[in-house]
């Protein structure tokens, strides 16, 4: 069974293009596999930021961890899991003034974790989420997806790759038709 994690961070619900178009892939990719299953994690009515408490938990070895810790890290855990779990990953994201949405930077907060999604070596840094498929469902209002005022694009292309997701694609959604075109042949 394949596993795909839909990531919804718009914070507008009816009529926003991420949100759409993100289910308009989903559907195609459902079109594609028959066995697949899918998990949603809406995040825009937020999400913690990480703090003092949240970090120095983090840089504990998980077996010195006391409860308090352990229930400090519980919602990250849980969302590296859906994470790892996840064989593609969809991220629908709006541009706000220039970048992503606040709430979007803190789910990558969250995520990207030293010891879980990437290690340090004596090379530098090295993502442990390998061969995972992302796409990047983008849309903006003002900003041209791709170019040098879309600060957001690079940004989560970055972080995917550093957490060790290189297979990267990019949906424009403004560029979607959502009644004819096939989102998976017209992305690039």
């Amino acid at each position: 069974m394949k596993t795909v994690l839909s990531i919804n961070s718009s914070g507008r619900y009816q009529d926003s293009l991420t949100r759409q178009v993100s289910a308009k892939l989903i559907t195609e990719l459902k079109n594609q596999h028959t066995n697949l299953q899918i998990n949603e994690r809406d995040i825009a009515s937020g999400l913690s930021f990480i703090d003092e408490q949240w970090i120095g938990a983090n840089f504990t070895d998980p077996e010195l961890r006391e409860q308090p810790q352990k229930e400090a890290l519980a919602f990250s855990d849980a969302l590296v899991k859906e994470l790892q779990d996840a064989d593609e990953v969809i991220i629908g994201s709006p541009i706000y003034n220039f970048g992503v949405p606040a709430v979007l930077k803190a789910w990558i907060d969250l995520i990207a974790r030293a010891r879980v999604t990437f290690r340090y070596t004596e090379n530098g840094p090295e993502g442990l989420l390998k061969n995972k498929k992302v796409y990047l469902v983008m849309a903006s209002g003002g900003v041209p997806i791709g170019s040098a005022m879309d600060l957001a694009t690079p940004y989560l292309k970055q972080v995917m790759g550093f957490i060790g997701i290189t297979d990267v694609t990019v949906v424009d959604a403004t560029k979607i038709d959502l009644v004819s075109d096939n989102i998976l042949t017209h992305s690039q």
